[in-house]
């Protein structure tokens, strides 16, 4: 693949910003319970993910952010067929559903591919590209998540922390297998955009230290919104070298 890429730029081929890079996905070993946990992965990212793909102003019409509705009543409902997901997918929407550019298509997860198309779930949040070490993180990417969406028994719709977006990348990324060398570059491309330290999740040693230090009434009142994405350390040895290798 990235060698295709490498070729495509040197024949000069070109991108522009209105352009965007839509992963497919087998839809055959989905469920109605992973489809479920697959949208509330990206809800409970939403922002996290577009700062981090940066993705385009011009293509937020065709690159909706999960609809906070949509996401509500899927979880609220908790479908068990496929015909009641389809069902929630479409509400709120008019005109024939089998409709190739049915207006439902334009977020980051497009199911309507999925209930009238190749039977596929689409990613569309990746902007247009020819850098092939940028191509293959988001082809990765998408790849992990959707394991992540099928392995995984359930998937909290609810906001995670991103007071320190490059700690909650890096720990997101960990966690469905961006591990070792292999990934170095996935992860660089991933977080290079993102603010804040991708060791420390309160941004130094010292700060983790002074807050383990805060009065219990104090520590008491912080509000844990997703206690399934509590982390057991404030800190992730940074000992790898996380500097791009070459995918480019």
């Amino acid at each position: 693949m990235q060698d295709i890429v490498r070729r495509l730029r040197k024949a000069g081929g070109m991108t522009n910003n209105s352009c965007g890079i839509h992963v497919h996905l087998d839809g055959e070993p989905h469920t109605p319970r992973s489809i479920r946990n697959f949208i509330n992965l990206i809800a409970s990212r939403n922002d996290l993910f577009y700062k981090a793909l940066q993705i385009e102003p011009e293509r937020m019409h065709y690159c909706k952010k999960m609809d906070e509705y949509l996401v509500e009543k899927m979880n609220h409902s908790k479908p068990k067929t496929f015909a009641n997901l389809e069902n929630i997918w479409y509400s709120g929407y008019s005109g024939n559903r089998n409709g190739h550019y049915h207006n439902s298509r334009y977020h980051f997860l497009n199911l309507h591919c999925f209930f009238h198309g190749n039977h596929t779930i689409e990613l569309r949040g990746f902007n247009s590209e020819l850098h092939a070490g940028k191509i293959r993180a988001y082809i990765v990417f998408a790849l992990a998540m959707n394991h992540q969406a099928l392995t995984q028994k359930s998937a909290s719709y609810r906001k995670v922390q991103e007071e320190n977006e490059k700690f909650a990348m890096r720990v997101y990324l960990n966690r469905i297998g961006f591990i070792g060398d292999e990934f170095k570059s996935c992860r660089k491309h991933l977080y290079e955009h993102l603010d804040g330290n991708a060791a420390w999740r309160y941004g130094s040693k010292e700060n983790c230290h002074s807050r383990r230090k805060k009065p219990k009434d104090d520590e008491e009142t912080e509000s844990i919104v997703d206690t399934s994405e509590r982390e057991s350390t404030a800190h992730i040895p940074d000992s790898e070298d996380d500097t791009d290798i070459p995918f480019d």
